[in-house]
């Protein structure tokens, strides 16, 4: 049995994977300063999963916490200090699962990440 029927009508979002990485040029202290560097861009299908309310606002309900499952195509290499940047927003990883160790997908485990953060 088939794990999944057709993985291309699932992943309908781009998707761009990054990390930080060492800047190509030293600053005013002679050090190399970490920039933002894009690992890939790739299809992806998001999935709303939880999400936890803020504490003592009832009147301004509001989701701090929300989570996402994240479903890629296999790719080696991604690592839970990424984060993916799908229509504007930042996804932190936070756990990366293979299902079933067949490398034909990734669900990655997401949580929203807030501005300025």
């Amino acid at each position: 049995m088939a794990y999944r029927v057709n993985l291309a009508s699932d992943l309908r979002q781009r998707c761009v994977i990054k990390r930080l990485a060492q800047g190509a040029e030293k600053d005013a202290l002679g050090q190399y300063p970490a920039a933002e560097e894009t690992v890939a861009q790739v299809w992806c299908g998001v999935t709303p999963q939880t999400g936890s309310l803020l504490t003592g606002r009832p009147a301004e309900t509001q989701l701090s916490r929300t989570t996402h499952k994240v479903t890629i195509r296999y790719r080696r290499g991604i690592t839970p200090d990424m984060w993916l940047e799908i229509g504007g927003d930042a996804y932190e990883i936070l756990y990366i699962l293979d299902p079933y160790l067949r490398h034909e997908t990734l669900e990655l485990f997401c949580e929203v990440r807030a501005n300025g953060s």
